[in-house]
């Protein structure tokens, strides 16, 4: 399990991005980071509005909930979720 840091009305946590993989998915955890694999390529933010719009998908919320604390330029970014709590995340996010 990652560690989720609740902060607030949002919760952060940090994912380890495999860009240009055969599908989007969390493939598992590496170290203190959720391991996301990526379909779009890291160029022109196409990876980051991925990112955004998968956990979006994923947890059930807008994509204006989602953001990139850090690490835009990074495969290893901090993603804030707004609205929801971490027992709300870590269920539907089934670490």
């Amino acid at each position: 399990m990652i560690p989720l840091h609740e902060s607030g009305d949002s919760v952060s946590f940090v994912v380890r991005v495999h860009p240009r993989a055969n599908k989007n998915a969390v493939t598992g955890v590496v170290g203190d980071a959720l391991k996301l694999s990526l379909a779009a390529p890291p160029v022109n933010g196409k990876g980051n509005a991925a990112c955004i719009e998968f956990f979006a998908k994923l947890l059930k919320v807008s994509r204006s909930s989602i953001t990139i604390a850090s690490g835009e330029n990074s495969r290893r970014k901090v993603i804030r979720v707004s609205g929801l709590t971490v027992k709300e995340i870590t269920e539907r996010i089934r670490m």
